[in-house]
């Protein structure tokens, strides 16, 4: 079988019958409370799954927990306050069952009924299923409702469960309600069962330690005796260590188990598209491991220890490694353009966009030595000061660590930022478009190659899978800056996914600004340039701006002419919709990308250049210029439309940040009496 990481989630195109285990975590707040939202949530997601054809069945915990609080709450109204100084007697499991019953079955009627969904209540004990015509009937019964479209809502009747010990007994048929979904999916031949939990899946270690890893796949050789189980559920019985041992049991009889999160948003809906959600239990998990496994923290770790040799070569070794890289690119270059070649041809096949594959792999090894004979940019002193005699302050230019570079498509961009990383110093990780995953595995692989034991290979790690992504978002004791370069949806999805700092742009839109007074020739190359040029770049024009007096003197209506004739779609804005008949634009944005305005009059550029707050303001230039080559960088790892560290096209110098270095002979602060300040600047001596 392929070691594929996502081909293990192929099973869930057979899907027909899922049961889903709700934790009692998931069902209530922190203070005992039913947590509504959240079920009313959950209820959403099964009606769609119901109305996509699966029969979904469901397992509720919950009651104990939401009886014990609602008798509370009666005890303490009732109490006087003499009974309230008196030691409280805990309440009887037996009674919270039955008064949490009535109340999780009533909030799940009304919220099923709210959605035209029905649903049914079944209460089972361990000892019925020691009777074969009650597992009969149970099979009959749950079929009837699932033909009928009606939602089975399984809980134990704690109420009336003849255990002796019924929160510690595991030897009976089940014992929670984790093995009781586990035997329902055996008994009922579900297809997949979902055991939704207050975490994302089943950690190496307790969930709270960051150092803990997902695991996304069990494999029960491999893991049985490497997780460190953390607490068991804040309300539960069993938490992670009963899921885990109902999920192994369920899937050894061949029934697929997840365990994730029951508090993110269309978790059950992802898991039936195929993404890699939770930690997966399966009978040939073990057939799905590859070699050797990748970890991506090792990977970020061998990465930042990697950076950490490189920054301390001299600067002329460094200049050599990307002198190398460049030979290396010419001298494979044919190996190189049949990769390329190959994901062209099964891009065009696919049917993307011709923007995805239409850049080629040429002239990266001239843009390598470009970058080589620039200026060292590590240590560079930007500030010296007497702080006082002989205590002299430096602030230098240093790396920022490991960056992470999230890409589409483009291969030319991994030679690029790799170029950029080393050059600053930097550990980097890639994860390019799956469009070009051959070029970028043999760039990669020419790229490391030249890079010396001394540095190490690993300097640069290169990301196969988008399943990684997650995983790699969640190290920031790691990873120092993310840099996304694609869709809106690419950098705006990894920007709410992460607390690592994020450079990109979401929107990065380009305006074209023609004044009254513009040379409309000049205009007129400016604006076809600007939006024909190539128009799949982030500097391509997307908003066109025309004074109202250019109207009457027919150029608005000249330059959609030519637009149109190269093929441009127009929408307009309320005005020049109704002008030039042309559809209304959906929305107009404003995150400003580069903006351009064609004038000759000086004093309306200098206002425009003044306060434009974009992060590039041309006069008389097309937009096309805002690019990392074109203003001298060498490369670019993208453009940032924030304001915090790097705006613009970023560089060498957007992939470092600052250090303060102090030197001095024995001086000490003493209260500020032992030092006598000066703060002379000798930056220019």
């Amino acid at each position: 079988m392929e070691n594929n990481a996502d081909s293990c989630r192929d099973f869930v195109k057979d899907v027909k019958r899922i049961i889903i285990k709700v934790g009692t975590a998931v069902v209530t707040r922190q203070d005992g409370r039913l947590a509504v939202g959240k079920l009313g949530a959950l209820c959403e997601q099964i009606k769609e799954l119901n109305i996509l054809g699966y029969e979904v069945i469901l397992v509720s915990s919950g009651a104990v927990g939401l009886g014990r609080q609602r008798l509370r709450y009666r005890k303490l109204i009732h109490s006087s306050f003499a009974d309230l100084q008196k030691p409280q007697v805990e309440l009887d499991g037996k009674a919270c069952a039955a008064v949490g019953q009535s109340s999780l079955m009533a909030t799940y009627d009304d919220l099923f009924s709210q959605l035209d969904v029905t649903s049914a209540q079944l209460l089972v004990t361990d000892n019925d299923f020691r009777d074969k015509d009650f597992r009969k009937q149970l099979s009959e019964t749950v079929k009837s409702l699932l033909a009928l479209k009606v939602i089975p809502i399984f809980n134990e009747n704690d109420a009336v469960s003849t255990r002796k010990a019924p929160y510690e007994d595991s030897s009976g048929i089940f014992w929670d309600n984790d093995s009781l979904s586990a035997l329902l999916a055996l008994e009922l031949k579900a297809d997949l069962l979902i055991l939704l939990s207050d975490v994302d899946g089943l950690y190496n270690g307790p969930p709270s330690d960051p150092h803990s890893k997902l695991i996304h796949t069990y494999i029960k050789e491999k893991h049985q005796n490497e997780i460190t189980f953390g607490d068991k559920s804040r309300v539960g019985r069993g938490g992670m260590t009963a899921k885990v041992k109902a999920s192994v049991h369920a899937a050894d009889a061949g029934i697929p188990v997840i365990i994730t999160s029951g508090n993110a948003a269309e978790n059950l809906t992802k898991i039936l598209q195929g993404q890699r959600i939770g930690t997966l239990f399966h009978k040939d998990a073990h057939k799905w491991v590859p070699s050797k496994e990748v970890d991506v923290r090792e990977m970020a770790v061998a990465a930042r220890d990697c950076s950490r040799r490189l920054q301390a070569v001299s600067s002329e070794e460094r200049k050599q490694i990307l002198l190398n890289i460049a030979d290396a690119l010419e001298s494979r270059q044919k190996e190189i353009k049949i990769e390329n070649e190959a994901d062209v041809a099964a891009a065009q096949e696919a049917g993307y966009e011709k923007s995805l594959v239409a850049r080629l792999i040429a002239g990266l090894a001239n843009n390598i030595r470009i970058i080589a004979n620039m200026e060292d940019p590590i240590g560079r002193v930007l500030k010296r000061t007497e702080l006082a005699e002989g205590l002299i302050l430096e602030k230098t230019s240093s790396p920022l660590g490991v960056l992470l570079i999230v890409f589409e498509s483009r291969p030319d961009a991994l030679v690029q930022i790799a170029s950029l990383a080393i050059r600053s110093g930097n550990g980097l990780l890639l994860k390019g478009g799956k469009e070009a995953k051959r070029s970028n595995s043999i760039l990669h692989k020419v790229i490391t190659e030249a890079i010396p034991d001394t540095v190490g290979s690993k300097l640069i790690g290169l990301v196969t899978t988008r399943a990684e992504i997650p995983e790699l978002l969640k190290l920031d004791d790691v990873i120092d800056l993310v840099i996304p370069r694609g869709s809106n949806k690419l950098v705006s999805d990894i920007k709410s996914s992460t607390k690592i700092p994020v450079l990109g742009h979401a929107d990065g839109i380009c305006h074209v600004y023609v004044d009254k007074s513009a040379n409309l020739e000049m205009a007129r190359q400016i604006v076809l340039d600007a939006k024909t040029d190539y128009p799949a770049g982030c500097n391509a024009m997307e908003t066109l701006l025309v004074h109202k007096d250019l109207v009457e003197k027919g150029w608005l209506n000249s330059i959609t002419v030519d637009l149109r004739s190269e093929g441009v779609t127009l929408y307009g804005g309320q005005k020049a919709s109704s002008l030039l008949n042309i559809p209304l634009a959906r929305s107009l944005h404003h995150d400003a990308h580069t903006d351009s305005i064609v004038t000759e009059d000086h004093e309306v550029a200098d206002v425009f250049l003044r306060r434009v707050d974009s992060a590039a303001v041309f006069h008389n230039a097309s937009t096309r210029f805002s690019d990392g080559a074109r203003f001298g960088l060498g490369a670019e790892v993208g453009i940032s439309t924030s304001r915090i560290h790097a705006r613009g096209p970023v560089g060498v110098d957007g992939l470092l940040t600052t250090r303060w270095i102090l030197k001095g002979s024995g001086q000490v602060v003493d209260g500020d009496k032992a030092v006598s300040y000066t703060h002379r600047d000798l930056t220019t001596t």
